[in-house]
């Protein structure tokens, strides 16, 4: 049985018991306050559903994704970090806080965000690293199962959830270097900008990592002082930064040099940080574009060729020098992105949640804007995507019949695995095109069939 057949049974559930589908978020369901307030009441109406055949697939996919992402600098530049980021369009200040900041072996964090279209899963973007969104995907589910309709139907059909807390929690240890019996002070970092947005949040998530056995406590790097041969938040000594602050944040000299003393004290082995900032190197859309590119197909395993065949739709880093297509033929970008704008998204090869996306396909991308934003966007740190129509899912309402929802699938993998899933849905009436949290998405998480015993 899988996702879509576990999703008709669930629908046909629903409708027999005559409960309300908002009541999975019932108020007595809601363990926290940031939990009523920080998602502003706007939950799905059911969790996503997967076998665990399908969870096994999609996670192999990513996994060998990742592999073959990991190895460009090494197969393609022969171990030139600077050639890799460069050939990214990164500035030589963010590849000299990549310098200052680099991992081995390269993080296993990650959250694809991918959209299923006939075919199966494909993926959008790559997110690694520490700074990912909808870690407390798990609590979600949790809070989910308290329903009495939702648990009757996982404990007949077997399904369970990823822990996804606990999975980053076992990624921090094992990635920092800390035993599992060791109580680590950690600071939960962001940048001073960003952070009095994400304060309310980051309070209610370092909780949940104290429940787990880390003291970790929110902050932004302004916060943090280097003196006395450690890293210090008041005065608590640090052990661990977990990095919230993004290469994306690092575009001026004096960026730099406000992350110079913690740079230096991870260098001297005073501190240690998940994740250092290498990691955002293979989160770069232009490193898809590389993985996507026919021309680099001979340096990977028939493994990874075949999962990137399957999850990765056409992206091609916009350059003035021609390009291949699917059926082969070599194209100049420019004039193709020109004619196809009704195929094609434009995006900045490192921002992330949306930012600068321009889709051609919008109704409000007319041939003009789309014009000039490709023509200026030529040898910059732009990548091509090819257009993925996404299959609706059905949600249940309490007004009736079940309606189309468009679904971005936020996957984790881990250490341990596949991660759980983040999931991001308006309805597909709204012609909503960027599913993100602050663009007024609907969040929610996954159920999967647990394996047959024995």
């Amino acid at each position: 049985m899988n996702g879509a057949d576990l999703t008709a049974l669930y629908l046909e559930a629903v409708k027999r018991s005559g409960v309300r589908p908002s009541e999975l978020y019932d108020d007595s369901y809601l363990a926290t306050d940031l939990i009523r307030n920080f998602y502003q009441g706007r939950f799905l109406t059911r969790p996503l559903f997967l076998s665990h055949q399908e969870c096994d697939r999609l996670y192999q996919d990513l996994a060998n994704l990742r592999s073959a992402l990991i190895s460009l600098p090494d197969r393609r530049y022969g171990g030139d970090l600077g050639a890799f980021a460069r050939a990214l369009g990164m500035t030589e200040v963010q590849i000299t806080a990549i310098r200052r900041s680099r991992s081995s072996p390269v993080t296993q964090q990650s959250r694809a965000d991918l959209y299923t279209d006939p075919t199966g899963f494909k993926v959008l973007e790559l997110n690694m690293g520490s700074a990912l969104g909808g870690i407390d995907t798990s609590d979600l589910c949790g809070m989910m199962l308290k329903h009495p309709v939702l648990a009757e139907f996982a404990h007949t059909h077997r399904l369970g959830y990823a822990d996804t807390m606990r999975g980053q929690v076992e990624n921090m240890f094992a990635e920092t270097g800390f035993p599992a019996d060791r109580r680590p002070v950690m600071a939960t970092t962001d940048w001073p900008a960003s952070f009095p947005v994400l304060e309310p949040f980051l309070r209610h998530f370092t909780h949940r990592l104290r429940e787990l056995g880390i003291d970790a406590y929110p902050c932004h790097l302004g916060q943090l002082e280097v003196r006395d041969g450690g890293v210090w938040l008041g005065d608590q000594k640090v052990d661990i930064i977990q990095r919230l602050f993004m290469l994306e944040d690092c575009l001026k000299p004096s960026d730099v040099a406000l992350m110079e003393p913690v740079l230096a004290a991870v260098e001297r082995g005073e501190v240690r940080i998940f994740t250092p900032m290498d990691s955002e190197l293979y989160a770069s859309k232009g490193a898809l574009a590389m993985l996507s590119d026919e021309a680099n197909r001979e340096l990977f395993s028939e493994p990874e060729r075949a999962s990137l065949d399957r999850i990765l739709p056409w992206t091609r880093m916009l350059r003035s020098e021609p390009v291949t297509l699917e059926d082969g033929r070599r194209v100049d970008p420019l004039e193709y992105a020109l004619r196809h704008r009704q195929e094609l998204a434009l995006k900045p090869t490192m921002q992330h949640g949306g930012q600068g996306v321009l889709l051609g396909w919008q109704a409000d991308t007319d041939p003009q804007t789309w014009q000039e934003r490709v023509r200026a966007a030529v040898d910059g740190p732009y990548v091509l995507q090819r257009r993925v129509r996404p299959v609706p899912e059905l949600f249940p309402t309490d007004d009736g019949d079940p309606v189309p929802w468009i679904v971005s699938w936020g996957v984790f993998t881990m250490r341990s695995g596949y991660g759980g899933v983040y999931a991001r849905a308006m309805p597909a009436s709204s012609a909503a095109e960027v599913l993100g949290f602050y663009a007024g998405a609907y969040s929610g998480g996954c159920l999967h069939t647990l394996p047959e015993p024995g």
